[in-house]
């Protein structure tokens, strides 16, 4: 089985505990490195073409605008070909509620059908908010397991409940 390990993250200012601090690697590249180590699986990092502020106001701004919009924000890198891979690992931040709006972007540049996806979310208090709905209506054809939420301030200390749900989900051991 080959993994694809599609993640969207960002740097700069973040909301963590309650508190906005600058981190130099986004919470879900932190979990989507883990991930990618586990399975073997390649990294493909979800990148708007035009780049969020490093800001955290003005980025949930630009964030929420975008949502309001139904915005789909093209890339700056041309997807992998999926049809090499059988799963797709998926993370995101929970941004307003559910995923950004590259995310989407993502998504529904590709066939998904018949593929695995597996989210994992990184998120401050709200879970894996609609995301999941919104993953079953963008991608009718695949078969979507249950994501895994993680909290961005331990998402880079979170190996042994990646492992679990990657056993879980995935329907075989880990590396």
């Amino acid at each position: 089985m080959k993994t694809l390990v599609a993640y969207f993250s960002r740097s700069g200012e973040n909301y963590v505990n309650g508190e906005i601090v600058e981190l130099s690697v986004g919470n879900t590249a932190l979990a989507a490195k883990e991930i990618a180590a586990q399975t073997g699986g390649d990294l493909y990092e979800i990148r708007p073409l035009n780049p969020y502020s490093e800001n955290y106001r003005a980025c949930g701004k630009a964030a929420f605008a975008e949502l309001k919009a139904n915005a789909r924000p093209a890339l700056a890198d041309p997807l992998p070909e999926l049809s090499a891979y059988d799963t797709v690992c998926l993370g995101y931040p929970n941004w307003c509620g559910t995923m950004p709006m590259a995310v989407w972007t993502f998504l529904e540049s590709g066939d998904f059908a018949g593929k695995r996806i597996l989210p994992f979310c990184t998120h401050e208090g709200s879970g894996m908010g609609s995301s999941e709905a919104d993953l079953r209506g963008l991608c009718p054809g695949a078969v979507l397991g249950r994501g895994l939420a993680l909290r961005g301030a331990a998402a880079g200390s979170a190996q042994a409940e990646i492992r679990e749900w990657l056993e879980a989900e995935a329907g075989h051991e880990v590396k």
